[in-house]
């Protein structure tokens, strides 16, 4: 397998309509008018994961300030999602990506490094939308923990 298509600042971020962890469909052209934060993460309930969407939960309200919503994909079935949501409280939206169609699209399914194997899987990446849809940040291959402080350095946000 090849490395995957990447995405770049200054286009238009692929639509795509998923289900949420509450079983709501989603469709991201719906919720333009407002900056988004979309982040591909590797599975639910691992302890990367786990800290990365605490990380967000914890900084939701300075970055809702600032405009900006927050999206979390990944593979994991709507019932993990609806249970990781509500064993760690989060408030933002998870979407279901089973087929990984979505990750496709973005670039973020595919070749990575995990302990020093090849395998193929998520790669975690954070883009960064503005209320047209355009991409402003395209992020691959992010560290879970300490990624959303680098994130709200990026955005000129306090750290």
């Amino acid at each position: 397998m090849t490395a995957p298509h990447r995405l770049e600042s200054g286009t238009p971020a692929p639509d795509f309509t998923l289900t949420d962890h509450e079983g709501t469909s989603v469709t991201l052209s719906a919720l333009r008018g407002q900056k988004t934060i979309l982040y591909f993460y590797g599975e639910a309930m691992t302890p990367g994961c786990t800290t990365q969407a605490c990380d967000f939960r914890d900084s939701l309200g300075e970055l809702a300030a600032a405009g900006y919503r927050v999206l979390g994909i990944s593979r994991d079935a709507v019932a993990k999602l609806e249970r990781f949501a509500r064993e760690e409280r989060l408030t933002f939206p998870l979407l279901s990506d089973p087929d990984h169609a979505v990750h496709d699209l973005y670039g973020t399914f595919g070749e990575k490094q995990l302990y020093g194997k090849t395998v193929i899987g998520a790669i975690r990446s954070t883009f960064v939308l503005d209320e047209a849809g355009i991409i402003e940040l395209a992020l691959y291959n992010v560290k879970a923990t300490g990624h959303v402080t680098m994130l709200r350095k990026k955005l000129g946000l306090a750290a």
